[in-house]
C-alpha cells in the first residue's frame, strides 16, 4: 500500500465532536487518530494556538478555538508552554499545515500528529461555541476513527467532572529544581501547580532568581530555603481539593511576601478563608477587559480559567441589579470591595468588566496580592506585565 493510499483511508474515517447533552458535530480528523474524552471549552485568542495547548492548565480539557483558521503560521520549539501537549483534543473551522513562516519548524498538523493528538476541522465553531456558553462547559468525546455510539456514549459516562478532581498534582514537577539562566537579585520559591514557562520568564524579567518546588511542598520546606518571596503558580482544574496547598498557603501568609496567578490566586483566596466556585463556561482568551480599581484603568487581558473567587454579597447583588446594564465600568463603593479575611482586611482589586467577577485581591495587613488573569500574556496583550514589578516591589519593601 502507497503512503497516499494510507492517507485516503485515514481521512475517510468518520470524526466528531460528541458531548454528554446529545449534541453531535461531525467534522473531518487530523492529527492523530483516536477517541478522547474531557471537558470541553473554548477560547477566543486570534492567535498562540500552540501556546494554549502547551499550557498545563488545559490539563483534562478539549479546546474548541472561536478563530476559524488555525495552524497558519506553524509551530516551534519557542512557543512551547511545557514539555507536552496538555489539551487532550483540537476542534476548529480550518486546520491549515503551514510550515513557511521564518519561525517555523514543522506543520501544525504534523506537530499534533507527532505528539499522539486527536483533531477535528470542518466544525461549525461558532454553534458549538453558543452551545456551550448556553448549556455550559461540559464532558465531550472527541474522535477520530471506527467508534461506534455505545462505544462513545460509555467512554463518556466514564469521564469523571472537572469540579472536585486534584489536576495541579499530575502536572507539577517531580522534583524542585532551579534555572541556570535566571540570576536576579531576589530569591523566590515558586509552588508549581502547573507553571507556564513565561511566567517564569516574566519573573526572571523583574530581577528575580527563581527555584521551582512540587505542588505539595510543604511550608517548612520553602521557608528553610529562606526565599524573599513565593510565587503561586498557574494550574489546572479546582482548587477546593487542594487542601495540601491551601495549608501550605496559611503557613506561608505574614511570614514571607506572596504572589499568585490564576490558580494561585485560588489558592491564595481559600487561604485567606473565602470561597470559590465553578464558572458557567469560564474565561479563556487574550481579549478580557479588566478594570483596574488603583488606577481606574482598564485592561485587556489574557485568561484561562473556569473557577473564580465568590464576590461579597453586597456587590454580587449590585451586579444582579445592573443585568442587562452595565457591570462596573464605575468602580463600586469602596465599603463593597472590603474582604473579611482570616488575616485581616482585604479588598478587591481588579473586576472582570465582562461578568463583574473578582480578577484581583490585594491584602492590606500581610504581604500578599493575586490576579485571576495572566499578566505574562502568552498568548495575549502586556498591559499587565507590570504585576512582576510590583511582586518585586512588594518584597523590598516587606
Amino acid at each position: 500500500m502507497n503512503p497516499g493510499t494510507k492517507n485516503r483511508q485515514r481521512k475517510s474515517l468518520p470524526a466528531a465532536v460528541a458531548l454528554e447533552d446529545g449534541s453531535i458535530y461531525r467534522g473531518h480528523g487530523f492529527g492523530a487518530t483516536g477517541a478522547v474524552c474531557g471537558e470541553i471549552v473554548f477560547n477566543t485568542a486570534m492567535t498562540g494556538y500552540q501556546e494554549v495547548v502547551t499550557d498545563p492548565s488545559y490539563h483534562g480539557q478539549m479546546v474548541t478555538f472561536t478563530y476559524p483558521l488555525i495552524g497558519n503560521y506553524g509551530a516551534n520549539t519557542i512557543a512551547n508552554e511545557s514539555g507536552e501537549v496538555h489539551s487532550r483534543a483540537v476542534i476548529v473551522r480550518e486546520a491549515h499545515n503551514l510550515d513557511r513562516n521564518s519561525s517555523a519548524e514543522q506543520g501544525w498538523v504534523d506537530w499534533l500528529a507527532q505528539r499522539g493528538v486527536v483533531g477535528v476541522s470542518g466544525i461549525d465553531t461558532r454553534a458549538l461555541t453558543r452551545r456551550i456558553r448556553s448549556e455550559g462547559a461540559m464532558r465531550a468525546c472527541v474522535y477520530w476513527g471506527d467508534f461506534t455510539e455505545d462505544e462513545v456514549a460509555a467512554r463518556l459516562e466514564a469521564t469523571p467532572p472537572m469540579a472536585g478532581q486534584d489536576l495541579a498534582s499530575r502536572v507539577c514537577c517531580e522534583e524542585p529544581y532551579e534555572l541556570e539562566f535566571l540570576r536576579g537579585e531576589r530569591l523566590v520559591v515558586v509552588l508549581d501547580f502547573g507553571i507556564k514557562r513565561s511566567i517564569i520568564k516574566g519573573l526572571g524579567r523583574a530581577g528575580c532568581n527563581v527555584k521551582v518546588l512540587p505542588a505539595g511542598s510543604s511550608a517548612d520546606d520553602i521557608l528553610k530555603l529562606e526565599p524573599e518571596g513565593v510565587f503561586l503558580s498557574n494550574g489546572p482544574g479546582d482548587p477546593a481539593p487542594l487542601d495540601y496547598a491551601v495549608t501550605t498557603t496559611r503557613s506561608l501568609l505574614g511570614k514571607v511576601p506572596v504572589f499568585g496567578i490564576c490558580l494561585g490566586h485560588q489558592i491564595l483566596c481559600r487561604a485567606l478563608g473565602l470561597e470559590t466556585y465553578k464558572l458557567k463556561f469560564g474565561h479563556r482568551g487574550a481579549n478580557h477587559p479588566v478594570k483596574n480599581l488603583d488606577t481606574d484603568r482598564v485592561e485587556i487581558t489574557s485568561q484561562n480559567h473556569g473557577f473564580a473567587v465568590r464576590l461579597p454579597e453586597a456587590l454580587a447583588a449590585r451586579l444582579e441589579a445592573g443585568r442587562g446594564g452595565s457591570t462596573f465600568f464605575e468602580a463600586p463603593p469602596e465599603s463593597e470591595l472590603r474582604l473579611g479575611t482570616d488575616f485581616g482586611d482585604a479588598v478587591i482589586s481588579h473586576l472582570n468588566l465582562y461578568d463583574g467577577t473578582v480578577e484581583g485581591i490585594r491584602c492590606r495587613e500581610v504581604p500578599a496580592f493575586s490576579v485571576q488573569y495572566h499578566p505574562e500574556a502568552s498568548p495575549g496583550p502586556h498591559d499587565s506585565r507590570y504585576l512582576f514589578d510590583d511582586f518585586k516591589r512588594l518584597i523590598e519593601s516587606a
